[in-house]
């Protein structure tokens, strides 16, 4: 008699939850029947979170860089299924959706993801703008047209963040708005990129420079309203009027990961081994925001694409390796250096023996985003429509 096939549940679907459904899909599973892949997501579509800025100034289309999760699983055995996850029982080995239907599973991967945290200051989760999902930069762009459509002399915007999001957008914004915009990044430290590499945080200071944007260091977000954000520098606040006040400071897990009865870190964060299997059940594993991770160094991981990506290959490979009686892997990162856009047409690229800026390093950094889009099918699709779309503009011109 046969045994049941067995079922593997993979919550989320960004760069650790797809990159682990296509990476076990490809996997050998000869010695057994192949499990059923299950990816769930909440959206329709993938979204290559590091090319999101790039929606600001429209160098490109949503279909490039969020594609549909059923366009990019056409091909391969696993199954898409759209809803939201309400619960998970540990216990019976289910897991609850929105729909009122519910999945039983043999191994689970938990990859919701994060949410930017809008509650710590006052007026913030009801006026400020996230940036970390297509329906934010949706957001942003019809704001930014209305402004643009008004008779006003100056567009006034504040990003709230000087890493690398804060950065990387406010740059795109500078481009866009040129002279009509008036421009202020605000950090509580007291530099930029405090953890970006030296030739990266210079690059950035020297480019925010020459696009006149404003640098408040040291300084508190007390409170945001519909028309001004009120900042506190050493010890005095001032409130300055805006338009718009974008937030991109601060990482929290999905509120899903309070209700599971999962060993929780200090910040709320999943504790896992160093195999990426929780260290509450081994048949659960837990990969990007939510997971509070170590490698096989010891090294304590930050929430990034590089880190998640990373995760996906090593969490299909142990997944695999538990329901075929292979050795598992503990997880090694590599660093693979830095890429950051400073505008339309400039980057930095610091890794693996290169330091590159400006337009060399812009061009570097499509290419590899490029060979990091998740199926050949859909590489092949974006590097086409980037080659033709320069002839087609000329020639519409």
């Amino acid at each position: 008699m046969n045994e049941p096939l067995k079922r593997i549940c993979i919550l989320g679907g960004g760069f650790g939850g797809l990159y682990a459904a296509l990476r076990l899909d490809s996997l050998p599973w000869e010695d057994i029947q192949k499990p059923e892949i299950v990816l769930i997501d909440k959206n329709d579509r993938f979204l290559f979170l590091p090319l999101l800025y790039e929606l600001v100034t429209e160098e490109l289309q949503t279909w490039e860089i969020a594609p549909p999760f059923e366009e990019l699983l056409a091909d391969t055995s696993v199954k898409f299924h759209q809803a939201t996850v309400t619960g998970v029982n540990t216990e019976s080995k289910q897991v609850y959706l929105d729909d009122s239907s519910q999945l039983d599973y043999d191994r689970l991967v938990l990859a919701i993801g994060g949410k930017t945290p809008l509650d710590i200051v006052p007026g913030a989760a009801e006026f400020a703008i996230p940036f970390r999902s297509i329906d934010d930069a949706y957001s942003l762009k019809e704001k930014l047209r209305e402004l643009e459509n008004s008779n006003r002399e100056k567009i006034r915007i504040a990003v709230v963040g000087g890493g690398y999001s804060g950065v990387e957008l406010i740059c795109k914004l500078a481009d866009r708005l040129g002279e009509k915009g008036r421009l202020r990044l605000i950090d509580r430290g007291d530099r930029i990129l405090k953890n970006s590499a030296e030739f990266n945080r210079e690059a950035a200071k020297k480019t925010l420079k020459e696009k006149e944007v404003w640098l408040d260091l040291e300084t508190t977000v007390t409170e945001v309203k519909g028309d001004s954000i009120s900042l506190e520098y050493k010890g005095k606040i001032d409130t300055i009027p805006v338009d718009i006040v974008l937030w991109t400071v601060g990482n929290k897990a999905a509120g899903l990961v309070e209700t599971l009865n999962l060993d929780r870190s200090k910040k709320g964060l999943i504790n896992t081994k160093k195999t990426l299997q929780t260290a509450s059940d081994p048949n659960i594993f837990a990969i990007g925001d939510l997971a509070d991770c170590q490698d096989a160094t010891g090294q304590q991981l930050d929430a990034t694409a590089q880190v998640a990506f990373q995760q996906s290959d090593y969490c299909a490979w142990n997944v695999w390796a538990s329901l075929t009686g292979r050795p598992m892997l503990e997880f090694r990162y590599q660093p693979l250096g830095e890429m950051m856009t400073l505008g339309t047409n400039s980057a930095t690229l610091n890794g693996l023996g290169l330091k590159l800026d400006g337009n060399l390093a812009h061009l570097a950094r499509r290419l590899i985003y490029l060979y990091r889009l998740p199926t050949l099918k859909h590489q092949l699709a974006v590097g086409f429509n980037w080659i033709s779309q320069p002839a087609i503009d000329l020639l519409t011109k």
